[in-house]
């Protein structure tokens, strides 16, 4: 499978590894199935929030609107 890596696949990673968790041990602790974890990482792009958020309540985070550039947005898109 081709990683898909998005910047919060690549900030979970980062921070699971910083706090020396394996994957099985980053689900068991977070209350979310390993294929989940694995899922995250990997830049799965249909994920559930709530349990995005408990990944990362145990990095003392959580998921929330961040500002884009509109102009730039609107001109990829010609």
């Amino acid at each position: 499978m081709k990683e898909n890596l998005t910047p919060l696949s690549k900030h979970i990673k980062l921070k699971r590894k910083q706090n020396r968790l394996t994957q099985p041990e980053l689900a068991l602790k977070a209350g979310v199935g390993l294929r989940f974890v694995r899922g995250l990482e990997q830049g799965k792009t249909t994920l559930r929030m709530d349990k995005v958020n408990d990944v990362l309540r145990l990095f003392g985070e959580t998921l929330g609107p961040v500002a884009l550039d509109r102009d730039l947005l609107l001109k990829q898109d010609e």
